[in-house]
């Protein structure tokens, strides 16, 4: 079982000055349930090398056992800091592939033309694509076998707006995942703000929060 994970590499929270990237739980969490399972897990990222950790995932308040697993693993963290580049990646040589969220992806990968080709090629191939909080955000371009928007009459979820204006950023990020993902068609739906909540749509998964990580990475390998 081969699993590609696909991280930001984008580290600016738009011009507030401030740093972010990808969110370490939303990583770590899908990272052990993969490894657990004896899945080989591939680590890619749009300029490769090690991608940016947003700061406030790394503090002491937003610790799980996951992120304290992988802070003590020093093969998961030679991994991440050599992730191979997107665009070295094929999507046949993978059965699933998962993004984890963080604010980054909203910048680059909702415009990345590899990542777009990836979850397409990937899907209609039927192999399962997996994305957790604001990485649903990336399937904003992607498209359908019927060129609609991939999203069209699907159920997803993801980071909601009440999340987003709960950490201050409604007004700072591009665009707004849950508004997004209304836009381009799709079913949406959430539950209550942070509470975790994973939707199971065809091949795709998409998870809403932090809390959904674990969940979503469980759901994708149901469906490997």
């Amino acid at each position: 079982m081969k699993i590609l994970m696909v991280l930001t590499s984008h580290d600016k929270l738009g011009d507030t000055g401030e740093k972010t990237g990808f969110w370490l739980e939303e990583f770590a969490a899908p990272y052990y349930v993969f490894k657990d399972a004896g899945a080989e897990i591939t680590l890619a990222s749009p300029a490769g090398g090690q991608p940016p950790l947003d700061p406030k995932s790394d503090a002491e308040d937003s610790q799980t056992d996951a992120t304290r697993r992988f802070k003590g693993d020093a093969d998961a963290q030679q991994a991440l800091a050599t992730t191979r580049k997107l665009s070295d990646v094929t999507h046949d040589a993978f059965d699933a592939v998962f993004y984890p969220g963080g604010h980054g992806p909203l910048w680059d990968l909702a415009e990345d033309a590899h990542s777009i080709a990836l979850i397409e090629r990937t899907l209609n191939d039927d192999r399962p694509v997996g994305l957790v909080c604001h990485a649903p955000g990336v399937l904003r371009n992607v498209r359908g076998t019927d060129t609609e928007w991939l999203v069209k009459g699907r159920k997803v979820t993801g980071f909601t707006n009440g999340e987003e204006e709960a950490v201050g950023l409604t007004n700072v990020v591009p665009f707004l995942v849950e508004d997004m993902l209304k836009e381009r068609g799709g079913s949406y739906s959430k539950a209550d703000d942070f509470a975790a909540y994973t939707v199971v749509d065809g091949k795709l998964v998409t998870g809403q929060n932090p809390a959904s990580s674990e969940e979503a990475a469980k759901e994708l390998l149901k469906l490997v």
